[in-house]
């Protein structure tokens, strides 16, 4: 009883007191604007009231509907506040470790391992009503970094601690020769200073809705196991060349955040979205009916008409392009994979004096490989930058995006408080088009500075001695 207390003092008190210094401004002029439209109403709600509403039956009517409207936004503020609270103390009780990956010298695995490995992540979660509104528990969600730091390229699995011996051992049933250690956070050495160590934030989106899926690996040829080394064509390596090619100085990370998707239901405590009133009369999952009618659509875009001599439309065959047949098999074969909600982050972090915009183009063009005329690909986003510089007042504006920019990449959070849906919005993607653009890397990536392992394990001589 006496927590119950605690954490409901603990919540009034977030809510009355400003909290750190950079939401100080937006809280205060919060309350102020509050405390001002209550004073107003309540020496001037009559001539207000007559002045906007000039009919009286009208006018009769907001009176009746007032007093039952006001507590029903109240409510509202408040069950947000409280929703945003106990799941904010349930993330911060898990707890969160990063995982490093050093991967060997040859790893001779398709990406379709890492599809498998994506697989096995794929938990929608089983939460009752106690551990949703009481607990504020949620669904896990879990971020794969890349990070250059000096030009040497590194590997990230970023999950809650709980998560780990589970993501452990899904890597090293895929790559037994992986070796994976707890590492200390890269980007603790990171903070804001425009002066010394400018930096470059940005999120990548898709290009069209995401029911069209990118170009994965399948469309490379990766899934061949007869395809020689030599052969083979990595999408990723364009993303390992750039991360390789940056100097002493410099930094760049991409963050993939991802979480499972399933349709919001009354336990997410979205009770005022529209969309979780209308996912409850859904009897399919949503992502696969929606594929559906995109196929169909295509088809019946293909299909000729034409009347006979009664006037009757009549079908002909499809005829669809080549270009129309890809679509529809890339979409058909994205049916059948699982679908994960995902944000993609992007850092540029650097030292004054080796600062070069030129590699913020290059982290944009390096996602460019995806990209595939007849479905889907990537493009640039929400960024820190400010469109028009002269309206950021001694650059207020930008410093402000650029630290909580920088603070919601530190905390991995996207889909959760506290920044929840920061300046974009997910899309999803299937494992395969996952495993695409995360994935190990085999003898076809020749970056220099991607740390690899040089020994080989084996395993002990069956005769010795003991």
């Amino acid at each position: 009883m006496n927590k119950i207390f605690s954490d409901l003092a603990d919540l009034l008190q977030n809510i009355i007191e400003p909290g750190d210094r950079e939401r100080f401004l937006p809280w205060l002029f919060t309350w102020l604007g509050f405390i001002g439209v209550v004073i107003v109403f309540y020496f001037f709600g009559g001539i207000i009231w007559r002045g906007i509403f000039t009919n009286e039956i009208l006018r009769n009517i907001v009176r009746i509907v007032w007093p039952f409207l006001v507590p029903i936004v109240l409510f509202k503020v408040l069950f947000e506040y409280y929703m945003e609270y106990i799941r904010a103390d349930y993330i911060r009780k898990e707890g969160s470790v990063l995982l490093e990956i050093k991967i060997p010298k040859e790893t001779n695995r398709s990406p379709l391992a890492m599809e498998i490995f994506f697989t096995s992540l794929y938990h929608t979660g089983s939460v009752h009503m106690i551990e949703a509104f009481w607990q504020g528990k949620i669904r896990a969600w879990f971020s794969m970094e890349i990070a250059s730091i000096d030009g040497k390229v590194h590997f990230y699995i970023w999950c809650w601690k709980k998560w780990r011996n589970l993501i452990e051992a899904q890597l090293y049933a895929q790559y037994p020769n992986i070796e994976i250690h707890e590492a200390e956070d890269y980007t603790k050495s990171v903070y804001h200073d425009p002066e010394e160590l400018p930096l470059w934030g940005t999120y990548f989106k898709l290009e069209r809705p995401d029911v069209y899926p990118i170009k994965t690996y399948v469309d490379y040829g990766l899934d061949k196991p007869d395809l020689k080394e030599e052969y083979k064509i990595d999408p990723m390596t364009s993303v390992l060349e750039y991360l390789g090619s940056l100097k002493k100085g410099e930094q760049a990370w991409i963050q993939i955040l991802m979480q499972c998707h399933r349709k919001e239901k009354l336990i997410d405590a979205e009770f005022f979205s529209f969309k979780t009133l209308f996912n409850l009369f859904k009897l399919k999952d949503d992502w696969k009916v929606e594929i559906d009618e995109e196929i169909e659509k295509i088809r019946e875009e293909s299909t000729p008409k034409h009347k006979n001599k009664e006037g009757e439309v009549i079908p002909g065959f499809p005829h669809p392009t080549p270009g129309e047949i890809e679509t529809m098999k890339a979409l058909e074969r994205s049916r059948d994979k699982l679908p994960f909600e995902v944000a993609i982050r992007g850092f540029y972090v650097a030292k004054k004096e080796v600062f070069n915009p030129i590699h913020i183009t290059g982290m944009v063009g390096s996602f460019r490989q995806y990209n595939s005329n007849n479905s889907n690909g990537f493009k640039l986003g929400w960024y820190t930058d400010t469109d028009e510089p002269w309206r950021d007042y001694k650059r207020k504006r930008r410093n402000f995006m650029e630290k909580e920019m920088l603070k919601a990449y530190k905390l991995r959070s996207f889909f959760w408080p506290p920044y929840r849906f920061f300046h974009a919005k997910p899309f999803i993607l299937m494992t395969e088009e996952l495993a695409t653009i995360f994935h190990f890397p085999g003898g076809v990536a020749q970056t220099p500075t991607l740390e690899r392992i040089l020994s080989k394990k084996s395993e002990p001589p069956a005769n010795l001695p003991r």
